[in-house]
C-alpha cells in the first residue's frame, strides 16, 4: 500500500505529523478520524523534486539516520526475513520522520514488484548512487544480509570521519571568530575613546598611532562595505568555481601546497579507497566500481586519475600500476592495492588502505589544529600590544615633555 504523509489537529487543537499506509488519500483521511485527529493534508510520499534544484528544498536523510538505518536492515535480512518485511520494520521502529515515510514509501515500491534499488531510486537525494548500485549488487547475488552490513559499515566509517574532522575544526574556527571580533571592537570602541585625550595635543603623533587611528576611522566608516565587498567576493569565488576549467585549477593548486596539497590527497583517498572496497567486495565488476568510487572524490585531478586508470584497467593494466601513473595517491595505498590484486584479496587490501590513510589524516589534521591554535593566540596577542604600542607611545613622548 501507499504511504501517506499527513498534517491532522487532535482533540486539544496540537498539531500532528506522521505516516500512515492506505489504498488511497480517503482511506487515510478516515483512519485518521476514527483515531480522533481532524485530518489538514494528506500527501502520498514521494521524491520532492526542486524546480530550482536547491538541496535544502528536497528530501534529505542525515549520515547517521541513514547508518542507522541501513544497520537495522542488515541486522533483520540476516535474520531471513523478506525486504518488504524488513523495510516495513524499520520504517516504523525509527524516530525520524523522513526515514519513516521515505522507506514506507519504498516499502511500496517493492510491494509493486520493483527490486529494491529501482525502489530507492526514485530517492535519489535521500540513496546516492553508490549505494543503489551496491543494493543492485546485492539483490543479483542474492547477498542482501552481507551487502547492507558493507553500507552500514562505510556509511558509519564516513559519518565518523566527517565528525572527527568537524571536531577537531570547531575549536579553532570558534578561536579565530572570538579573535576577528575582538579586534573589531577594539577598533571600533576602545580606540576611538582613547584617541580622544590626545586630540588637544599640539605635537605630531607618532606614525603607529596616526597609523591605529586611520585603520579605526576605516574600520568604522567603511566597515559595512568591506565586509560586503567579502560576502560579494566569496559568492563570486563559488560561482567561478561552478566552472569545470576554474574548478580543475583551483584544486591542482589545492594539491601542489605544502600541508593542505597532503591533506586532500588523504581525504580523497580514504574515501576512494572505501568505496571501491565496498563496490568490489559486493560483487560489482571492478570497471564500474572504479568509475563509481571517482564521482566520491572531490578534487578533479584526482578524479580524472581515477577515471583514466579505469581505462587502462579494460586495457589490461593492474589498478595499482594504474593509479600510480598520476603520481596523486600516496605509495602506502598503492602497495597495498598492488598487494591485494596479486594475492586475490584486493577488498581487504583496499579496506586496509583506507583505514590507514583514515588514521594517517587524523593525526595530521590534529597536528596542523594543534599548530595552529598557538599560532592564532600570537598572532592575537600581536595585535593587541600594536594597540597598546599605539596607544602608550604618545604618553610616553608626553611625560618626556614634561620631565
Amino acid at each position: 500500500m501507499p504511504a501517506f504523509e499527513y498534517v491532522a489537529l487532535d482533540q486539544t487543537g496540537r498539531t500532528r505529523k506522521g505516516v500512515e499506509e492506505g489504498d488511497s488519500s480517503r482511506q487515510v483521511r478516515t483512519r485518521l478520524r476514527e483515531k480522533g485527529l481532524m485530518p489538514m493534508s494528506v500527501n502520498e510520499v514521494a521524491e520532492k523534486p526542486s524546480v530550482l534544484r536547491m538541496p535544502m528544498l528536497q528530501r534529505r536523510i542525515k549520515p547517521l539516520e541513514l547508518s542507522l538505518a541501513t544497520r537495522q536492515m542488515a541486522t533483520l535480512a540476516r535474520a531471513g526475513m523478506p525486504i518488504e518485511e524488513v523495510l516495513g520494520t524499520v520504517a516504523r521502529q525509527s524516530e525520524a520522520p523522513k526515514v519513516k515515510a521515505t522507506l514506507s514509501a519504498v516499502r511500496t515500491r517493492v510491494m509493486e514488484g520493483l527490486p529494491l534499488a529501482h525502489a530507492m531510486g526514485e530517492f535519489p537525494s535521500v540513496f546516492p548512487a553508490i549505494y543503489r548500485t551496491t543494493i543492485s549488487a546485492g539483490e543479483q547475488a542474492g547477498r542482501m544480509d552481507l551487502v547492507l552490513e558493507r553500507l552500514a559499515d562505510n556509511v558509519e566509517a564516513q559519518n565518523a570521519m566527517r565528525q572527527k574532522i568537524q571536531l577537531a575544526m570547531f575549536y579553532p574556527a570558534i578561536l579565530t571568530v572570538v579573535a576577528l571580533l575582538v579586534v573589531v571592537a577594539l577598533l571600533t570602541y576602545v580606540v576611538p575613546e582613547v584617541v580622544q585625550v590626545f586630540t588637544g595635543m599640539n605635537q605630531q603623533l607618532p606614525w603607529l598611532t596616526r597609523a591605529l587611528i586611520a585603520t579605526s576611522d576605516t574600520v568604522r566608516e567603511w566597515g559595512w562595505l568591506m565586509l560586503l565587498v567579502i560576502v560579494a567576493t566569496v559568492a563570486l569565488t563559488r560561482q567561478v568555481l561552478k566552472r569545470p576549467r576554474a574548478r580543475y585549477r583551483w584544486d591542482n593548486a589545492m594539491l601542489r601546497l605544502p600541508l593542505i596539497g597532503r591533506l586532500v590527497r588523504g581525504l580523497n583517498t580514504a574515501r576512494f579507497a572505501r568505496t571501491l572496497n565496498i563496490l568490489a567486495g559486493s560483487g560489482v565488476p571492478l570497471l564500474e566500481a572504479l568509475n563509481m568510487s571517482a564521482s566520491v572524490i572531490s578534487n578533479t585531478p584526482m578524479r580524472d586519475a581515477v577515471t583514466d586508470a579505469a581505462k587502462r584497467v579494460r586495457e589490461g593494466s593492474g589498478v595499482g600500476h594504474a593509479l600510480e601513473r598520476s603520481g596523486y595517491f600516496p605509495p602506502m595505498t598503492l602497495s597495498l592495492i598492488k598487494s591485494g590484486e596479486s594475492s586475490g584479496t584486493l577488498d581487504k587490501m583496499l579496506e586496509r588502505a583506507a583505514e590507514t590513510q583514515e588514521r594517517e589524516l587524523e593525526a595530521r589534521i590534529a597536528m596542523v589544529m594543534g599548530v595552529f591554535e598557538p599560532l592564532l593566540i600570537l598572532a592575537m596577542g600581536g595585535v593587541v600590544l600594536i594597540i597598546v604600542l599605539a596607544i602608550l607611545l604618545p604618553i610616553f613622548e608626553l611625560n618626556q615633555l614634561v620631565n
